[in-house]
């Protein structure tokens, strides 16, 4: 279980009946709807959009909008109806939240109604993106598509995200859920709105005081590759059963910040703090947060702590060799990145 595809012909026949899309407002979501948009007829693309969200440029590429999010039942039963695909890409990515219980309402269960509308919509093909964070335990060899998660995950996100993939791989066996599974690593590029955008951003604007982290090693993609890997495998004729990591670059924090320096001309801060005292004061500012309802200061939580200090070092060479994705430099994505902030300035 465990060269570019498309020509005309293909792209009319996948783009036959509508492909929807979980999540095509967030930061993932938003460059695949580009893509499938400039690929086929953008009305085919099938965007279930909660109420509140921005979509102004998915009304302006042209795709269907149905509001509705994966909590509500009914709402997904209508949306999927017709659909010959669908990508679940709709979770709740972040390290603290005031209500703790919205990581299992989204990624869990929201996955589970999901996959259940695709199952009894009749759907060839349910593209479920998960996460390298589900891997979870520190290790000094790159995991792969053959490791075996855990037994550790470092925050409520990537526990809630691994009972998410749980559900789908036992709908998979035991409903006939025609399953694919994509795992990206932590991902940059323009205009992203969660923690890896927040951090080039505060580096940029001087509001980072000291360097934390400084040589743990993450694993680092450009958005755009995220998308091209879904876009391909919602071209391939046996993708069911496929599994796929998508990272390109293992990287320290020391790393990203010179390819911030270099992009930007901002020098990150000189002080570095050791991951005993990052530990520790994520701790504690987690534990006010918890009391005052006010996210941490720098978004250092206790989630954020532990995720960085295990790491996260994966190798996401097989979807290169199975399907020709040739990955972008992430420094091209830190420039876009820097790019787009300096614009918005």
């Amino acid at each position: 279980m465990w060269g570019l595809f498309f020509n005309c012909d293909r792209v009319s026949i996948r783009l036959s009946a509508p492909i929807l899309i979980t999540g095509a407002t967030g930061f993932i979501g938003r460059y695949l709807v580009r893509r499938l948009s400039a690929a086929g007829d953008p009305a085919r693309v099938r965007c279930l959009v909660r109420s509140g969200s921005d979509v102004a440029e998915l009304e302006h590429l042209g795709v269907e909008l149905i509001r509705g999010d994966v909590t509500d039942w009914e709402a997904l039963r209508a949306v999927t109806q017709g659909c010959q695909q669908v990508v679940h890409l709709a979770n709740l990515y972040s390290f603290w939240e005031p209500d703790p219980s919205i990581y299992r309402r989204v990624n869990v269960e929201g996955t589970r109604l999901t996959a259940q509308a695709a199952i009894e919509a009749g759907v060839e093909l349910f593209l479920h993106v998960s996460t390298v964070a589900i891997f979870g335990r520190p290790t000094e060899v790159p995991f792969n598509e053959a490791s075996a998660p855990g037994p550790r995950r470092f925050s409520e996100y990537a526990r809630t995200k691994y009972e998410g993939d749980l559900i789908v791989e036992q709908m998979a066996r035991e409903a006939a859920l025609p399953l694919a599974v994509l795992y990206p690593g932590s991902v940059l590029g323009a205009d992203d709105p969660k923690s890896s955008g927040r951090y080039i951003a505060d580096v940029v604007r001087r509001r980072m005081p000291a360097t934390l982290f400084a040589d743990r090693v993450i694993t680092w993609v450009h958005v755009n590759d995220v998308a091209q890997a879904l876009e391909r495998l919602l071209d391939v004729e046996d993708a069911v059963g496929r599994r796929y990591i998508v990272g390109s670059a293992r990287m320290t924090f020391h790393q990203l910040n010179r390819l911030i320096f270099e992009a930007s001309g901002v020098r990150p801060p000189r002080l570095e703090v050791p991951d005993w005292i990052s530990g520790l004061s994520a701790r504690l500012l987690t534990a006010v947060s918890d009391l005052t309802g006010h996210a941490p200061p720098f978004g250092l939580s206790a989630d954020v702590a532990r995720t960085m200090i295990g790491g996260v070092q994966a190798d996401g060479s097989r979807i290169c060799r199975d399907l020709g994705l040739t990955y972008t430099d992430v420094r091209v994505a830190v420039e876009e990145a820097v790019a787009a902030l300096e614009d918005g300035a």
